[in-house]
């Protein structure tokens, strides 16, 4: 492997991590707060250390797989490292371990959050926490290979071990730093058009830009203690909830339908489709279930299990309603819907839909060949046979994600966590979700958990944003030997 390669990757990433940071400073200036010289040392501090190793260091012609799964999994603990500064500056946090897990839980969009009242803090702060989401839910890899054209191959492998499921877009674009582009661009209109909307419906122009940071990035960041709650009205939580349903599909989606000029691409996906029967499914479980269960008439409970379902599926987070005082049905499938996210190629977490596609077809095909022994039946999605080298990976994946979440419980639980807490607060990171139930339900933080039990929960978050297998393979050994 070479590590000089690395670090010139690295470094470049950094230059684009301390160069976000004069964004809070801007918010900080206008509102007059001396939080703003804070993120001007951080940014330069950043900037200088990354300048100086770009500076001593070169990209050679190619990169080794090796090197991709070390620049990918390492910009993302670098870019925590580096971004917790403002935090520890500004003295919003003491504690290195706390300033840690806010930002990695912002650039993994999870959400989960360590502070008991940000309405308190300043709003270069609030700005920093929302702009961490943004930059992690389309990726800071992918925004790295966008704006730079000269990688080549590297580029395109970083950018698929990044983002797997937005290989889509590939296909239809000759290079790699196009697909990245467009999907990009995808990502800006969209951050634009919610913040528009959210505006124009009565919300405040930062608190709008924020939000519609946390709703695209499926990151659930609010500048508000209640989150999307104190916002009470009808048409902030339906604008919320339609970002949220577009944030969680296949990004991929919107530029054939761009390139087309018809919307035929989204009905044609069978993710796409089972995602929004999900959906469908969902609140019309929920909204049964709270009606026969509660008494309230049923349309008094559509909007807030419309909004909740989407909500946990795309593994945004936000919350406008104690769901932990709904009956028990209601709020298991809302964990389920969790840690099953929502569209591959979206900013969601959780395991994907296409995965739990994949997953059900198999299990169906299985069932059909133990009638029919000799018979050979391929398992297709969207009219395509699928490789068996990429259902035996999905397999596995799966596999995974149970035993680290089993793993994990058992791990939380001599944290001394009760189980609810435990397996929630795991899934919850590993998905990006951030909320759960018991001492990690809504509104309540993760500030309680000792420092393992925080660095545990980041690393779970990297986990889950990287999907796994490229985090994990940098554990083992053979990883590290000269080839």
């Amino acid at each position: 492997m070479n590590y000089r390669n690395v670090t010139y990757a690295l470094s470049l990433i950094m230059m684009i991590i301390g160069l976000s940071m004069l964004f809070p400073a801007l918010w900080s200036f206008y509102y007059g707060e001396i939080e703003a010289w804070a993120f001007l040392l951080s940014s330069g501090a950043v900037f200088l250390v990354s300048l100086i190793a770009y500076k001593t260091t070169e990209m050679g012609d190619h990169l080794l797989i090796k090197e991709v799964y070390c620049i990918v999994s390492l910009a993302w603990l670098l870019a925590s490292f580096f971004g917790a500064l403002p935090y520890l500056i500004t003295g919003t946090f003491t504690s290195f371990t706390d300033a840690f897990f806010e930002t990695m839980s912002g650039f993994t969009t999870t959400g989960a959050s360590v502070l008991s009242d940000v309405e308190n803090l300043p709003r270069g702060i609030l700005f920093w926490r929302s702009m961490t989401c943004w930059l992690g839910g389309m990726g800071i890899i992918v925004l790295f290979v966008a704006l730079l054209a000269t990688l080549g191959t590297g580029g395109e492998k970083m950018f698929q071990a990044e983002s797997p499921g937005a290989s889509m877009v590939r296909k239809f674009k000759p290079r790699i730093s196009d697909a990245a582009k467009v999907l990009w661009r995808t990502y800006l209109l969209l951050t634009a058009g919610g913040t528009v909307g959210l505006y124009l419906l009565g919300m405040p122009l930062f608190d709008a830009l924020c939000h519609s940071f946390g709703c695209v990035s499926t990151g659930g960041i609010s500048t508000k203690n209640a989150g999307l709650g104190f916002y009470d009205q009808a048409g902030i939580q339906w604008a919320v909830t339609i970002l949220m349903y577009l944030s969680g599909a296949n990004f991929a989606l919107y530029y054939l339908s761009w390139r087309d000029k018809t919307p035929r691409p989204f009905f044609r996906d069978s993710e796409f489709r089972v995602y929004t029967y999900l959906i469908l499914l969902a609140v019309i479980l929920i909204g049964f279930n709270l009606t026969t269960q509660t008494g309230a008439a049923l349309e008094d409970t559509i909007r807030p299990a419309v909004f909740h379902v989407v909500s946990f599926l795309t593994t945004t987070g936000y919350v406008a309603a104690d769901y932990t005082t709904w009956p028990l049905f209601s709020t298991l499938l809302l964990m389920l819907l969790m840690l099953s996210g929502a569209c591959a190629g979206s900013t969601s977490g959780g395991m994907k839909i296409d995965r739990m596609l994949v997953m059900f077809k198999q299990s169906v095909l299985t069932l059909r060949h133990h009638l029919h022994p000799r018979a050979v039946f391929p398992l297709k999605l969207d009219h395509r046979v699928m490789e068996q080298e990429k259902i035996m990976a999905i397999l596995q994946f799966f596999f995974l994600y149970i035993i680290i979440v089993m793993g994990g419980t058992l791990l939380m639980a001599a944290q001394g966590l009760d189980l609810a807490s435990a397996f929630t607060a795991v899934a919850a990171s590993i998905s990006n979700s951030g909320v759960g139930l018991g001492q990690v339900g809504p509104g309540l933080g993760y500030g309680f958990l000792s420092s393992a039990g925080k660095y545990f929960l980041a690393f779970l978050m990297l986990l889950g944003r990287l999907e796994l297998f490229t985090v994990l393979v940098l554990l083992l050994p053979a990883f590290w030997r000269r080839d």
